[in-house]
């Protein structure tokens, strides 16, 4: 069996540790290994990198002891790691502003990019750290997790199946409140780089990546955007229990016109609380159906089972508007959506399947997310260039 050695760097934060380490990299590990096309599994040896030797540590003993029963390897010196000419995989997950001199350091010993999204704030950076990929002849990729959650796998299948007829709009709501821990025993969930525009941080550079890739895998290209940003909390308390001031976008709201004609409205917010089926839900309407997905169930109405609602203000709603939804069963084991890509990036690089979800894809969200930026900035509809490479 081949073994590939994975550098993971930047995996103790929560995401990080959850997704891809616990859930992906260590439950991959249980599962021994990856099964390739050809026949044969691929094992995998994760080598945790970072600054703060207690956090690594523990990940890699505690934690590890605990999910697979034995350690795992684990350095501060990231140079050394990446270098080593048995490591096969460089993965980071750190914060924004750390990516590209990570990414650059596996290119330049010629190893197997594998990075969170986003990759870059800017555009041009993201395109160029792209290039600097292809040019060096690299299997890279970007995590677009998203694509491979239940409820969106179910709304896939819908479209492919013809339910919704002709799609006519598409909303999307995300988010939920982050504490700003200044109360007691509320602290905050979300790291303090997040609300700083200078570390990298913000609603839409973080958020329009996804929704990106969302929209075009589910719908078709957006060919322009309005889009409007806000700082909802001006201060908040940081990791230390010091308060700072937030200079990121914390809500973000745009409109999307897709190519096809298709109207999308997708409100993100780490500023709103939750009365809705989930933290993110996507409605298509469409003139034979409508669905409503959440990141694992997805809800079904067809045009014979619409209600015919009547507005009269004077009494109370005589329709339950939830009754005439159907829950989708599960057509089949959904896989942790993180572990999933991972999978197949590593039959990409051990096989060398197709894999689409390179930085040049990571890239093109990065230049959506910017061309949202610009739209709040200048108040205006702003064209997506959906042919730049």
């Amino acid at each position: 069996m081949k073994t590939i050695t994975i550098a993971m760097h930047g995996v103790t934060g929560r995401m990080g540790t959850n997704q891809h380490y616990v859930r992906s990299i260590l439950a991959i590990m249980k599962e021994g290994g990856v099964a390739l096309p050809g026949g044969g599994r691929v094992a995998v040896k994760p080598i945790l990198l970072g600054r703060n030797e207690s956090r690594l540590r523990h990940l890699a003993e505690t934690v590890a002891q605990h999910e697979i029963g034995e350690s795992v390897a684990w350095s501060t010196d990231v140079d050394a790691v990446i270098s080593d000419p048995a490591t096969d995989i460089v993965f980071d997950s750190s914060s924004t502003q750390m990516r590209s001199s990570i990414v650059r350091k596996a290119i330049a010993n010629q190893k197997a990019v594998y990075c969170e999204k986003p990759i870059a704030v800017d555009a041009d950076d993201a395109f160029r750290l792209a290039s600097e990929c292809e040019a060096a002849g690299v299997k890279n990729g970007v995590v677009q997790d998203k694509l491979w959650l239940p409820g969106i796998r179910k709304l896939r299948m819908l479209r492919d199946q013809g339910f919704f007829g002709d799609i006519l709009s598409v909303r999307g709501e995300f988010g939920y409140w982050v504490f700003a821990g200044d109360q007691p025993n509320q602290p905050t969930q979300r790291p303090s780089w997040n609300y700083r525009s200078e570390d990298g941080g913000g609603m839409m550079i973080d958020m329009f990546c996804h929704w990106q890739y969302l929209i075009n895998d589910l719908f078709g290209p957006v060919d322009r955007m309005l889009a409007h940003a806000t700082t909802d909390l001006p201060a908040r308390i940081d990791e230390s229990g010091e308060p700072y001031t937030c200079t990121a976008d914390d809500s973000a709201y745009a409109l999307f016109l897709l190519e096809s004609g298709v109207t999308c409205q997708f409100n993100s917010s780490w500023a709103t609380r939750v009365r809705r089926d989930d933290l993110l839900t996507v409605q298509v309407d469409g003139t034979r159906g409508s669905a409503v997905a959440g990141l694992r169930e997805c809800w079904t109405q067809s045009l014979a089972a619409t209600p015919r609602p009547v507005w009269n203000p004077d009494i109370a709603q005589p329709i339950d508007f939830y009754e005439s939804w159907q829950q989708l069963p599960d057509a089949t084991d959904y896989d942790n959506a993180f572990k999933i890509q991972w999978e197949l990036f590593l039959r990409h690089v051990v096989a060398g399947d197709e894999f689409p979800w390179t930085l040049r894809s990571g890239a093109e969200g990065v230049a959506f997310a910017n061309a949202g930026e610009t739209s709040a900035r200048e108040q205006k509809w702003v064209t997506i260039d959906n042919q730049r490479s």
